[in-house]
């Protein structure tokens, strides 16, 4: 048969998970600022009418036959970005996002938050936009700091996240804790 912890004892372990809560929070309370008010801008980036994110337009053809060649869509991107916002900006590309159902591509380069948007087809150009996302997505997931120090493989990110998840599920656990817990101690007899 399980035994019922006394109520003292009860009181004491509340007592100590407040204690570990408050403590916790105490400490990493300006990164779970950070961290909500992220999560909330990246929550509503499609629906901010080109605020956070640009919006993606549409191309000429959704068929990859009628495209041009990705070198020279490349290319015409590289272009636009040193000609229409700066010659001194890095021509290093995160990723190509291919939306090929809106016949498009979107540039995104690697050292700052600038897109371009072209017609797969024609190769046009559709939009010049900043990432600001990106941008929140850095804080949201610490990779900022990976950005700033120049990391080589996001040892940073891979931290923080841990870091934060851990912190998390201890709230989580305790949080629990200290609204079940004076329920619980009501049941016990003395």
């Amino acid at each position: 048969m399980v035994k019922i912890n006394s109520k003292k004892q009860q009181a004491k372990t509340i007592r100590k998970f407040r204690k570990v809560h408050r403590t916790t929070g105490a400490l990493l309370f300006i990164f779970f600022f950070m961290i909500s008010i992220s999560g909330i801008i990246l929550g509503w980036k499609n629906h901010s009418n080109g605020l956070i994110i640009p919006k993606s337009f549409e191309g000429t053809s959704a068929d990859l036959k009628d495209w041009l060649p990705l070198d020279s869509l490349n290319k015409k991107a590289n272009f636009i970005l040193q000609n229409s916002i700066s010659p001194d900006l890095s021509l290093e590309l995160d990723r190509i996002d291919i939306r090929k159902n809106k016949g498009i591509l979107k540039f995104v380069f690697k050292n700052h938050y600038w897109e371009i948007q072209l017609d797969g087809a024609t190769g046009n150009l559709l939009s010049i936009g900043k990432r600001h996302s990106d941008f929140f997505e850095n804080i949201h997931d610490g990779s900022i700091l990976d950005r700033y120090f120049a990391t080589s493989d996001g040892q940073i990110k891979v931290i923080y996240t841990t870091i934060m998840g851990l912190a998390l599920f201890l709230f989580t656990v305790t949080g629990f804790w200290l609204w079940f817990g004076p329920k619980r101690m009501k049941l016990i007899k003395s």
